[in-house]
């Protein structure tokens, strides 16, 4: 099974799409709705976790591990504080640029790399930085394949980035549930 969490318009053969007015992250009751524990194969975020607390984040993330299934995933993206673009910066801040209609007007946090890895490591995830920019701005970038989890803000799809210029990226992660629990 593989899902997509807060798909808005997104649909894709194959996936079953869900709408934060189904599937509140933070509720194991809307959970337990349509998935069982451990039912899910794969998950895909994109431009989600922004509009929760870090906390918030951490207890989605909590939820996400505890339905995958052991060796799944979840492609998680967000927007990306060390993108060094003053328009897209404006853009994704906290609170948004403006209007309460904007759909950034409910960021609640702009992750740098470190901190967005970290809310799944917490959360029990092996986790694999995809596409993300460092602390001197600079973009890394590691192929992944786009039928394990399409990214349309991303490097190789989002229509605003060519090979001369990077106009709209993502931090992208990939978050693996391991195939065994290590004990300490």
């Amino acid at each position: 099974m593989k899902v997509i969490l807060g798909a808005g318009q997104t649909k894709y053969d194959g996936w079953t799409s869900t709408q934060e007015e189904e599937l509140n992250l933070l509720s194991v009751e809307d959970w337990d709705k349509p998935f069982k524990v451990e039912g899910i194969g794969v998950l895909l975020a994109e431009h989600v976790w922004e509009h929760l607390t870090f906390d918030e984040g951490i207890e989605a993330a909590k939820n996400c591990y505890n339905y995958l299934k052991p060796g799944g995933y979840i492609r998680c993206a967000v927007p990306d504080r060390n993108f060094r673009n003053e328009w897209y910066q404006n853009m994704v801040q906290v609170g948004g640029p403006g209007p309460k209609d904007h759909p950034a007007a409910t960021h609640k946090i702009v992750y740098d790399y470190k901190k967005f890895k970290s809310v799944f490591e917490v959360a029990g995830f092996e986790v694999t930085l995809l596409e993300y920019c460092d602390e001197n701005g600079d973009f890394h970038y590691t192929y992944w394949n786009e039928a394990d989890g399409r990214i349309g803000r991303s490097f190789r799809f989002d229509t605003r980035n060519s090979a001369e210029s990077l106009g709209m990226v993502s931090l992208i992660i990939d978050a693996r549930k391991p195939l065994t629990i290590k004990y300490k």
